[in-house]
């Protein structure tokens, strides 16, 4: 078995979450997305982190008692959709 035979490179990844690279990539700068390990300039996602994120996402209904870190990851997931959308600054979207 080989030693990387537990992580995926970043395409991988994004197609097991059905996402593109570039969101990937731009949930990594947020601080948003799942944990990465680097071998040089590659990014790698070990597959049980990957699941782990995952988990941590969950919430069970528009009531629950969210996090303050699921809270987080949503107002970054909003801001960087208004700055997306060129409505300004991304300090400004905030």
């Amino acid at each position: 078995m080989s030693l990387l035979a537990e992580f995926l490179e970043q395409d991988q990844a994004a197609a097991e979450l059905k996402v593109c690279q570039r969101t990937l990539d731009r949930w990594r700068r947020l601080g948003d997305g799942p944990p990465i390990t680097k071998i040089g300039r590659r990014v790698l996602y070990r597959r049980s982190s990957l699941q782990a994120w995952l988990h941590g996402l969950e919430h069970h209904g528009h009531g629950d008692n969210s996090t303050s870190e699921e809270s987080n990851v949503r107002k970054h997931r909003r801001s960087s959709r208004e700055y997306s959308r060129g409505n300004g600054s991304r300090a400004q979207a905030i």
